[in-house]
């Protein structure tokens, strides 16, 4: 698994994981949204965009994006910024990362500095390519997950549960 180096605003992400590993309090929000890119192919002017909106505001923990250095090579992103915000309007950059040659999965969290900000709430995410490996201009990202935390179950119970059986066994209808 690629680890984020010291650093408040950028951190340095090396190497890759070839195989996808999230951990199970965490749900995938890819299809309570609207994708939508810069540009088609991504050929067009730095930086490339991808957009990520939700109807209403959604807790986000982590983005993990594929990338291949050793079969992209130039086309493979060297620095990406994810911003957050209601909208197009008001987007703030949460995370500035540089990649160093990643091949596989890369897991860039946005949780902040402080333990209590384990996720971020936001209509939108924006993730913007700045620049490529080896002064690039297109950009190849072959896949893009997004995760939030999993809600409880149960509302106002001060525990969660934590097997999948006991979820489901968890209320009387």
């Amino acid at each position: 698994m690629a680890t984020e180096s010291d650093g408040e605003e950028e951190g340095k992400l090396i190497g890759g994981n070839q195989h996808l590993v999230v951990d199970d309090d965490l749900r995938e929000m890819a299809k309570k949204a609207a994708w939508s890119v810069s540009s088609c192919k991504s050929d067009g002017a730095q930086p490339h965009l991808v957009n990520i909106q939700f109807q209403k505001k959604v807790k986000l923990q982590l983005v993990v994006l594929y990338v291949d250095f050793k079969l992209d090579e130039s086309y493979t992103p060297s620095k990406i910024s994810i911003r957050a915000g209601d909208g197009f309007h008001n987007l703030k950059e949460i995370k500035t990362v540089e990649l160093v040659k990643p091949v596989g999965w890369v897991y860039i969290s946005l949780s902040g500095t402080d333990p209590r900000e384990a996720f971020i709430n936001t209509f939108m995410l924006q993730i913007a390519v700045l620049s490529n490996h080896l002064n690039g201009r297109d950009t190849h990202v072959r896949q893009i997950k997004v995760y939030g935390p999993r809600p409880n179950p149960i509302p106002h119970q001060p525990f969660e549960f934590t097997s999948k059986e006991f979820i489901t066994y968890s209320s009387v209808r």
